[in-house]
This record gives structure tokens, sequence and C-alpha cells, in this order.
């Protein structure tokens, strides 16, 4: 087994038992024996950095950029800094590497695949934070995150968001005019797209311009028509993907795309839709699609990017069972790791640590917090809470986002890898072979077999 491949697996073992983290949903403060709440690391007055300048870069944009510029403002307030955010589209690494080559990395980076905190670790572009955070990670997070954020034993990343990617965001209206119910199964799905479409809305919209909700989607599939014991056995590539397992998902795939009439924009469409754009179609007048496969975060940018209600004009059902599977919980992350060794951005890493930071998003939507310290109470809605504590309730079935656990050249790089192979698969559904022997044929070259 290569190196690379023992780092996969490692992480795929330890990344399974993502529902322990997320107990936070059940969290809440510490308390002596006098009921008094105990002070947790992190929660003292902060370090004074007036007239110094933090700078962060991640892949959110819009009404998830907003959100997250609400944490920074908190950092800020606490510390005297000033904290400049830097969008990196959807390819962080693309974006990161170069600076780091150039010699002006950005203080901090939130890395949304710990694939890419392994590559970056590998190449001794991260700062260990053992010293900086790791006593706030033990105080505020399961014991899983540790792991979570480490390789080979090291700390490097903060666990800051999780993410419950087995959600399916509906139009309420367009579900109530076509006559229709929330499907449980693979089969209804498919019969209400079909009413959906007869009523004259494009019922599925998918934002395929750089691939990754495409993986998303064929990762629940997968999920569901080979099992968890199989998903961990494809993550960490041993067996190929090649495996009839794979051909048989691509297959359910191609049934749920290959139909143009039922994809919003046809498959061109989608090609030239972002993730956002894909969400705000959805609940426009009048409405381009009714139906999103993605995660918790959609409803996020439903109440920061359109007029729509989470829980009165918009919802989620679970994604639906295949053939009779058993439920199963898609999980993701992002991590926020250190690239440069400034006071600012070792006093930002301990920050995104504590629960008061994580409580700040929480309470605006579209996030779920792994900090075991953030209050349930401050999920927003009743859907914010049930999209929660589905990822707990999963338990053993949960299995992490299996594209962000591959080398990056393989699961998160735009154009290539996972991401441009699906692209050129909804360009074709039918070509189920050659799908999965370029999957293989890249997953070799970025395992260096």
């Amino acid at each position: 087994m290569t190196a690379t491949r023992m780092r996969i697996a490692r992480t795929v073992a330890s990344l399974a038992a993502i529902a322990l983290l997320t107990s936070a949903c059940s969290g809440g403060e510490d308390l002596d024996d006098d009921g008094a709440a105990v002070e947790t690391p992190g929660s003292s007055a902060a370090v004074d950095l007036s007239g110094e300048t933090v700078e962060v870069a991640a892949v959110w944009t819009g009404a998830e950029q907003e959100r997250f510029q609400l944490v920074l403002d908190g950092f800020a307030e606490q510390t005297g800094a000033t904290v400049r955010f830097r969008s990196a589209g959807d390819d962080v690494a693309a974006y990161v590497g170069p600076r780091i080559e150039g010699g002006d990395p950005p203080d901090v980076a939130i890395f949304p695949q710990p694939g890419v905190v392994q590559s970056f670790a590998g190449q001794g572009d991260l700062i260990e934070i053992e010293d900086i955070a790791g006593d706030e990670v033990d105080a505020n997070y399961g014991p899983g995150a540790r792991k979570a954020g480490s390789v080979d034993g090291t700390l490097y990343g903060v666990w800051f968001r999780a993410a419950q990617k087995s959600t399916v965001w509906y139009n309420v209206d367009v579900f109530e005019g076509a006559g229709v119910e929330p499907p449980t199964t693979f089969e209804e799905l498919q019969e209400v797209a079909q009413t959906i479409s007869d009523y004259g809305v494009e019922p599925y919209s998918i934002g395929a311009d750089v691939g990754w909700p495409l993986s998303d989607l064929f990762e629940n599939i997968y999920l569901r028509v080979a099992g968890p014991e199989m998903y961990d056995q494809l993550a960490a590539h041993e067996i190929p993907w090649t495996d009839q397992s794979v051909k048989d998902s691509l297959t359910v795939m191609a049934d749920l795309v290959g139909d143009e009439a039922l994809l919003a924009g046809g498959s061109s469409g989608a090609e030239q839709t972002d993730f956002n754009g894909s969400v705000t179609q959805v609940f426009a007048d009048p409405p381009k699609g009714a139906i999103i496969f993605e995660g918790d975060f959609v409803g996020g940018v439903i109440s920061g990017e359109t007029n729509a209600k989470v829980g009165t004009d918009a919802d989620f059902f679970d994604f639906p069972s295949i053939d009779g599977s058993e439920p199963a919980v898609l999980g993701g992350g992002d991590f926020a790791v250190l690239l440069a060794d400034t006071e600012g951005g070792k006093a930002l890493i301990e920050y995104l640590a504590t629960p008061e930071a994580a409580e700040i998003w929480v309470a605006e939507g579209g996030f779920i917090s792994p900090n075991i310290k953030v209050d349930p109470s401050g999920y927003p809605d009743e859907v914010s809470q049930r999209a929660a504590q589905a990822l707990v309730d999963a338990g053993d079935s949960v299995r992490y986002d299996l594209s962000d656990l591959q080398p990056t050249e393989f699961g998160a790089t735009t154009g290539q890898g996972i991401w441009g192979i699906l692209i050129d698969f909804l360009r074709d559904p039918s070509d189920i072979d050659g799908t999965a022997q370029a999957l293989e044929s890249a997953a070799k070259k970025a395992y260096g077999g």
C-alpha cells in the first residue's frame, strides 16, 4: 500500500465516525459542582492585535461569505485586528498554492477537503497548531475532531464547519402546485420529477460548472447502491473504479441526469450554472427547477440570496432509498489551517476553535458546527435543527465525502479527476464503461499506481 493510500485509509477510518463529532447538537456549557459555567480554553480575554492585518482565504462567496465575515468581524472586535477575506473560488488549493510558492500566503485558509489538508501538510506548507489550538480542540470537540484535523498524528486543522450532504431541497409551492409529496425512494423521486415536468417546471436544478455537486450526487447514490463498507473501500482505492458497484451507481445517476427534459436548462444549462445559481433559480419568479441535490448549506443560500423563507417556501427531504437501502448520510466539512507564522493568524485559528465563533454563523442558518459546546437552541429554525440532528442520528452509517478524501489532483481539482470526469458524464450519461475506466485511470495516476 502506498503512503498516499495509507493516509486516505486512515482518514476514512477516523472520519467514518463523523457523527461522534456532531453530537455538538446536544452540547452546551460545562458546569462545575456549584452549577457555575466552567471557563474553557479560548474564552478568556483575546490578545491585542491593534494595527495588524490578518488575511483569510476560503471558497465561500455570496451569502456564505457574508456570514463568515460576521465571524471574522467578531474576531476583529475582540482583538482590534483588521481582517481581509479572499474568496478563492471553487478551487482553494489552486489559489493558495501559487501564493505559497511566491512567499506570500494568506495567514489562514479554510480547506473544504481533508485530502487538501493532507497534500499541503505533506509538502511542508502547513504550520502545526498543537500549541496554538490543541487545548481548544480537545475541550470543545469530540475525540474524532483531533483525528480529522491531523496528518500522521500532527494537528494541522480546526474543524470549523460540518456539512450534512444527504439533504434534497425543494420549492414547496411547486410541489404543492404539482400535487406531489417528498419521496422516500428513488422510484418515487423519478415519478415526482416527471409529474413536476408535466406541471411545467423542469424539476432538477444542478450547478455543474466545476463538478463538485455532481460528485456529491454520485457519492450519495454509491453509498446507497454499494453500502458503507464498499464505500470505504472505494474511498481508499482498495477496489477499482471499474468495479461493478461503480457502474451500477453510474447507471442510477444516468437515470437522473440523462433526460434533458428533467434538467433545468438541460445538461448544457447545468454545466453553465454554479452552485449558488442552482439554488437561486429554483426560488426565482417563475422558478427554474424545483429540486436541488445538495447539503444543509443550501438553506443559507436560500435565506441569504432569495426571498424564499426556509421552512415555509423551502424545505428538504432525506436523500431517497435505492432498492431498499438503509438510511445513510454523506458528511463533509471545512478545516481552518495556518499558512503563515503570524500572531494574527495564530489568534484566528484559536478563535475559530471556540463555540463563540461558531455560534455567530449558527444563528444565521445554513451552518452546522461540529463544536460540542455550541448550544443547539442557537439554530435559527426547525429545518436547520432537523438537518443537524440527522447527521447525529445516522450514527455508523455516516460517511465522509469520498472525493474530499482523495489526493487533490483526483478529488478536488477543477477540470480533472472526479469533478471533470463527471462533467463529461453529464454530457454523455450513456457511456458507463468509459466513465468508470476514466475514473480508474485518473485514480491510479493520483495514487502513483
